[in-house]
């Protein structure tokens, strides 16, 4: 999957999204959260979340990507593993714990019509496909890289690596003299092959991230309850930061060029800020409650719930820890465990609070 195509999904998605959530406002279902305090206190709050989950979210998506410059936060180094492991625990307990439980709950609401939504289980359908859809763009997108940059032609030791006195003997294309144009520089440890495989699970995993993080500043930028405004902001924070860490590490692996490298960082920065904004701007009109609401967000977050599990376990977890550096590294293995599980579980206690 292109950028550019990427881009426009996600551009079409942010323009129907308010319309969509705002046409069923006239429900006679009651609003569930009643509106405590001044209305311009709650708007002060948004807007102060806003700005400071803008920036939380750009110092953690950032990190990674400037780390190359530092050599504790490179690509090669411990800690670096160790900080992905974090954010990646983080992105699975977002879609265990966080989304998917919302759109249970979106979806089994009293307030939608007993068929079909009360005979089947659509949140698990939706899950589903947005595992299975995920599977497929990243196989298909996988195997278009490599057919631009390899031909029919992919070389085998690049594909399986070949281990030689503890270390990864790789085989890029450039070495055989066959390079097409200027390359990034692929970091040390990482073959070719290795580099696509950033590429992509950098942006699958930002198109799920996206979905989740705008429909999160909806919800927020919506709320009138400062009450619920302000553990919801510190959780976000926290949130957006250690996800960002998580995809800032796939794209400083990917070594995109600098400006594609800028656009992703920005994009995910101001997905959730764009969410409150739009929220903000919809107070007046959305009901969270109405059918058509209830719908599209609880569908929407069943999907990113499925993409995001996926993308943890198997291009995050998974890709990191058969990883020969940590698989040789008996205290490497051991502190990616003890981090994804922290990760993980501070995850999981948020939701007590939001």
């Amino acid at each position: 999957m292109s950028q550019k195509t990427l881009k426009h999904l996600i551009l079409v998605f942010l323009v129907l999204l308010p319309t969509l959530t705002a046409a069923g406002a006239n429900c006679t279902c009651v609003q569930s959260e009643e509106l405590s305090g001044n209305n311009k206190v709650a708007l002060r709050y948004k807007v102060a979340a806003l700005v400071i989950i803008l920036v939380s979210s750009a110092i953690g998506v950032s990190l990674p990507i400037l780390g190359k410059r530092i050599p504790a936060l490179s690509p090669e180094s411990n800690l670096f593993f160790l900080v992905k492991s974090f954010a990646a625990g983080v992105i699975l307990s977002t879609g265990f714990i966080h989304v998917l439980p919302d759109a249970f709950e979106s979806l089994t609401s009293p307030c939608l019509n007993d068929y079909p939504w009360g005979k089947f289980p659509f949140t698990g359908l939706a899950a589903m496909v947005g595992s299975l859809g995920t599977l497929m763009i990243d196989a298909f997108a996988t195997g278009h890289y490599r057919k631009i940059h390899y031909g029919k032609n992919v070389p085998m030791d690049e594909e399986t690596g070949e281990n030689h006195d503890g270390h990864v003997h790789l085989h890029t294309h450039a070495a055989h003299g066959h390079a097409h144009g200027a390359l990034p520089v692929v970091p040390e440890g990482l073959s070719e092959l290795d580099r696509i495989r950033y590429k992509v699970t950098s942006q699958v995993l930002e198109m799920g991230i996206v979905v989740h993080s705008v429909i999160i500043g909806i919800s927020l930028g919506t709320s009138q309850n400062v009450d619920t405004i302000k553990p919801l902001m510190a959780a976000l924070c926290f949130h957006q930061f250690f996800e960002g860490m998580g995809l800032g590490g796939c794209i400083a692996q990917a070594s995109f060029k600098s400006a594609s490298t800028m656009c992703m960082a920005l994009f995910f920065s101001l997905t959730t800020p764009v969410g409150i904004a739009i929220g903000i701007g919809i107070t007046n009109v959305y009901n969270e409650n109405s059918p058509t609401a209830l719908i599209v967000q609880g569908l929407l977050d069943a999907v990113a719930a499925g993409i995001l599990i996926y993308m943890a376990l198997v291009d995050l977890l998974a890709q990191d820890f058969m990883n020969p550096k940590v698989q040789s590294n008996t205290r490497l293995f051991l502190g990616a465990n003890i981090a994804l599980l922290l990760g993980a579980g501070f995850m999981a206690l948020l939701a007590i609070w939001a």
